[in-house]
């Protein structure tokens, strides 16, 4: 057995034949265990296993998520590939989610329902979003993007403000972008540099019957800056890359931009980085230690964005 697995392993590295998965599938109806091996190499065929949820590629070495345990399979990959083992950890699924628990929830407008919750009825004048949130970091159930979701539609439904395109920076799942599409945005376009995340945003957006309005693509942002030409931007990231932003003058569009991911003690750094003029702070939220912020930006703004 462990001499056709690795020759089967030899041949697809010679013949690229692997298709990666991403999402739950049959016979897992939902995330119980979660078996990890990070190696030491990211250069590896994409693997077609019935028990492998997804690979997280990170800093040139890759993260393998399996439903059940595989020394042996791994153990042949390395082989076959010349990898090497860094760690393996076996974990909750709530564990991989920083102990926060995956379960339905809803805004004004929204319910959000992770694939394995049966369906319910919908309350008059909500829409649903059906989401596997796979093993993608920013899985769409924490609580700075329920914050993001909430701002969403304060400014889409509530400010009169005319949002007709969003560009959603570092969208993981694809919630916030499939957000912007249930609450009428007609133009989005969705990035993140993690081929994991794009392929579990793609599939979400297609679950959710949103493809004529999002555009999903993989995008690395320490590299260079997409168009920023769009009515909104959402930035839910980390502080290191936003205020690499932040200094960028190209990054600057007339527009309103939809900033979170950090915490009170990040602000004043945070604050620092942004443009001395033509910025100003429309709204600020909290959800327990996140932060978020509603700028507007405009070269004839005037207005003090510490305000």
């Amino acid at each position: 057995m462990m001499r056709h697995i690795e020759r089967y392993l030899a041949e697809s590295l010679n013949r690229n034949l692997f298709t990666s998965v991403s999402m739950l599938r049959p016979p897992y109806t939902c995330y119980s265990r979660l078996y990890v091996y990070y190696l030491d190499r990211c250069d590896l065929p994409s693997i077609v296993d019935p028990d492998l949820i997804g690979i997280w590629i990170e800093d040139e070495t890759a993260i393998l998520f399996f439903h059940q345990p595989k020394e042996d399979f791994i153990a042949s990959l390395c082989r076959a590939s010349g990898a090497s083992i860094v760690y393996q950890a076996e974990l909750g699924y709530d564990d991989w989610e920083a102990g926060v628990e995956i379960r339905s929830f809803s805004t004004k407008t929204l319910q959000i329902r992770p694939v394995w919750e049966p369906e319910g009825n919908l309350q008059p004048g909500m829409q649903e979003i059906l989401l596997d949130p796979s093993v993608v970091f920013g899985s769409g159930f924490h609580a700075t993007t329920r914050l993001c979701l909430e701002t969403l539609e304060l400014v889409i439904l509530e400010s009169g403000m005319k949002i007709n395109s969003v560009l959603d920076l570092g969208t993981g799942t694809g919630l916030l972008a499939i957000a912007a599409a249930r609450l009428g945005v007609r133009r989005i376009v969705a990035l993140d540099n993690n081929p994991l995340a794009v392929d579990v945003a793609r599939k979400n957006v297609q679950r959710n019957l949103c493809g004529d309005q999002i555009d999903v693509q993989p995008f690395d942002l320490m590299e260079s800056l997409p168009d920023m030409d769009f009515d909104l931007v959402i930035t839910n990231l980390y502080k290191g890359l936003l205020i690499r932003l932040f200094e960028d003058t190209g990054f600057w569009h007339n527009g309103l931009y939809l900033v979170s991911g950090f915490i009170p003690g990040m602000e004043s750094d945070l604050l620092a980085a942004l443009p001395s003029r033509g910025i100003k702070m429309l709204h600020r939220g909290n959800a327990e230690q996140w932060r978020l912020w509603l700028l507007q930006y405009g070269e004839g703004l005037a207005g003090d964005p510490g305000v």
